[in-house]
């Protein structure tokens, strides 16, 4: 079989198996294994670890598209300067998610306007939190009066 064939059936074969790194890269990615001397393992495993990445980067693109946020804010975004002193330094302790790792879940209370749900917004929408935030709950209360 010669080289045009093989493309073309390794062009259809990551088509049908839905390999989308390997559908648009493979020609650059067999030259460039060619002018290292890549074995076929290490040609192999870069290849698939590439293709890897895409999977995971189109997964979470896809969640966060797929939750229908109203609009995406990210803690980068968040003036914490206008935050309340203590509101200030609880912020910088959540940032780091260190919460996730333990397992805790974050309760914010707080008077109306006081910018918990700001904050909960923020912390849910945060891109490490997505990936990483399993069973840990935002919960945001306000203090209101019946």
């Amino acid at each position: 079989m010669n080289h045009q064939k093989v493309h073309e059936q390794l062009a259809h074969f990551s088509r049908e198996i839905k390999l989308p790194y390997t559908l648009k890269h493979f020609k650059e990615e067999l030259e460039e294994a060619n002018k290292k001397n890549k074995t076929y393992e290490t040609f192999l495993y870069d290849l698939l670890e590439k293709e890897y990445d895409l999977r995971k980067e189109n997964g979470r693109k896809s969640r966060i598209r797929n939750a229908r946020f109203p609009y995406k804010k990210y803690l980068e975004d968040l003036v914490i300067e206008d935050l309340p002193e203590d509101a200030q330094k609880k912020v910088k302790i959540f940032s780091t998610l260190k919460f996730i790792e333990t397992g805790q879940n974050i309760i914010l209370a707080g008077n109306p306007g006081t910018g918990n749900y700001e904050k909960q917004w923020f912390m849910e929408r945060n891109e490490v939190a997505a990936l990483i935030c399993n069973g840990c709950s935002f919960i945001c209360f306000h203090n209101t009066s019946i």
